[in-house]
C-alpha cells in the first residue's frame, strides 16, 4: 500500500515534467473549469464568456504570428470576417450541416486565404507586412457589399442558432438539472475550442516548428545560415494564425447572430493587436489576459459609472477612457506586457540569487548561522593543520625568535 502511495506522486511528477503531459493536464483542468462555469452562470455571463472565448482564440493565433514569428499583422479582423461569412452562408443553407462541420469549413477557408496572403507576405518585411495586412482589413468587408446577393450587403446575414444535440442536452441535464439553450451550447463549444486551441498552440510553440519561428523572429540571417527556410516558416505561421482567426469568426457569427461589414472594421484588428500587446507578445497567457480585459473591463467600468451616479451615456463613454488609461499605464510601467514584465522580474530575481550564491561560494563565506556566529565571536577559530606556526617544531620557533 505504501509503495502504491509513493508511486502516485512519482507518476504525477513524470507527467508534469513532460511538456505534452503538462499541457494536456492543464487543458483537462481548463475544460473542467469551462464546464463548471457555463453550467451555473446566468445567460448574460454565458454570453460574455462566449465573447471572451472567440476573442481569445483570435488573440492566441495573432500571438503565434506576431509574438513568435515576428510578423506584424493589422488585418486579422479580415480573417475573422472570412470565417464568419463562411459560417453564415453554410448555416443558412438547407443542408442541415452539424455545427462542428460548419466550423471546420470556416477554419479551412480562412486557412486557404492565409496561404495566399502568407505567400505574398513572406516577401515583405517590417512595416510593409503591416501595410499589406492593413489593406486586407479594409478590402475584405467591402466584398460583402460587392456580392450583395450572396453576402447580404451592408445589412449582413442573420445567423440561425444550431439545434442542441440530444446527447449534449442529456449530459447538461444530468449535471445541472436544466435544459440547455442553443446559445449555451455554442458557449460550451467556444470554451472547449479555446482550451483545445491553447493546448495545440502551446505544444507547437515548444516543438521544432515553434523554435524555427522564434529563430526567424530573432535573427533572419542566423536562421537562414542554420538551414531554416524563411519563406516556409513565415507562410506556416500565417496559415496557423489565419485558421485560428477563422475559427474565432465562426463562433463570433453564432454569438452575435449577425454577420455584417460593420462588425469587421479596422477597429477589430487593432483591438486584437492591443490585446496581445497588453498581455505580452509571444505569450498565450498574455493573449488570455488581453482578451479578458477587452471583454470584461468595459462592463465593469460601465457598472461602476452607474453606481456613482453617472447616466447610461456617460457610463458608456467612460469605458473607452479607462481602457485607454490602462493601456497607457501598461506601456509605461510594463513595456513587455503584463506577462512579459512578470517573467522579466522573475528572471532578474533568479539572476541576483545566482550571483549571490556564486559570490558566497567563491569567497568561502560561512553559510550556516552557527558558523557565522563562531566566526564573528572568534571562539570557534582553531589553528588548522595548514597553519605554518602549527606545523613548525620548537627548534624552528627558537631560530626564528633569535
Amino acid at each position: 500500500m505504501a509503495e502504491r502511495t509513493l508511486a502516485l506522486p512519482d507518476r504525477l511528477r513524470r507527467v508534469t515534467d513532460d511538456t505534452l503531459g503538462r499541457h494536456l493536464l492543464a487543458g483537462l483542468v481548463g475544460a473542467v473549469v469551462v464546464v463548471l462555469l457555463l453550467s451555473f452562470l446566468g445567460g448574460f455571463r454565458v454570453s460574455q464568456l462566449a465573447s471572451f472565448s472567440y476573442l481569445a482564440i483570435a488573440a492566441a493565433g495573432l500571438t503565434v504570428l506576431t509574438g513568435l514569428n515576428g510578423q506584424l499583422s493589422l488585418g486579422h479582423g479580415a480573417f475573422m470576417a472570412i470565417g464568419a461569412y463562411t459560417t453564415a452562408v453554410l448555416q443558412r443553407t438547407e443542408l442541415g450541416l452539424p455545427l462542428v462541420v460548419v466550423l471546420v469549413a470556416a477554419v479551412l477557408v480562412a486557412g486557404a486565404v492565409g496561404v495566399v496572403v502568407g505567400l505574398a507576405a513572406a516577401r515583405l518585411h517590417g512595416p510593409y507586412i503591416a501595410g499589406a495586412t492593413l489593406a486586407l482589413a479594409i478590402a475584405v468587408p467591402g466584398l460583402a457589399i460587392f456580392w450583395r446577393d450572396l453576402l447580404g450587403g451592408e445589412q449582413g446575414l442573420t445567423v440561425p442558432l444550431p439545434d442542441v444535440p440530444a446527447w449534449f442536452a442529456d449530459a447538461v441535464f444530468f449535471l445541472t438539472a436544466t435544459d440547455p439553450s442553443s446559445s449555451r451550447y455554442v458557449a460550451y463549444l467556444a470554451g472547449l475550442a479555446l482550451v483545445a486551441v491553447l493546448v495545440l498552440l502551446a505544444n507547437v510553440a515548444r516543438s521544432r516548428t515553434g523554435r524555427r519561428w522564434q529563430a526567424v523572429r530573432d535573427d533572419e540571417v542566423a536562421a537562414q545560415l542554420a538551414g531554416i527556410d524563411l519563406g516556409r516558416a513565415r507562410v506556416l505561421a500565417f496559415v496557423v494564425s489565419a485558421a485560428c482567426a477563422g475559427l474565432a469568426g465562426g463562433f463570433m457569427a453564432f454569438v452575435v447572430r449577425l454577420t455584417a461589414p460593420s462588425g469587421f472594421t479596422l477597429t477589430l484588428s487593432l483591438t486584437l493587436l492591443t490585446a496581445i500587446v497588453l498581455g505580452g507578445l509571444g505569450s498565450l497567457t498574455g493573449a488570455l489576459i488581453g482578451a479578458g480585459l477587452l471583454t470584461f473591463l468595459p462592463q465593469v467600468v460601465t457598472s461602476v459609472g452607474g453606481d456613482v451616479g453617472l447616466s447610461d451615456v456617460q457610463s458608456a463613454e467612460l469605458a473607452p477612457l479607462v481602457y485607454g488609461l490602462v493601456m497607457v499605464l501598461v506601456i509605461l510601467l510594463a513595456p513587455g506586457g503584463l506577462v512579459g514584465t512578470i517573467r522579466l522580474k522573475r528572471a532578474e530575481r533568479a539572476a541576483r540569487r545566482a550571483a549571490a550564491a556564486g559570490a558566497t561560494a567563491s569567497t568561502g563565506a560561512p553559510t550556516s548561522a552557527d558558523e557565522r556566529t563562531r566566526a564573528a565571536s572568534g571562539t570557534g577559530a582553531t589553528t588548522g593543520p595548514e597553519d605554518p606556526q602549527h606545523d613548525a617544531p620548537p627548534s624552528t620557533e627558537r631560530k626564528r625568535s633569535s
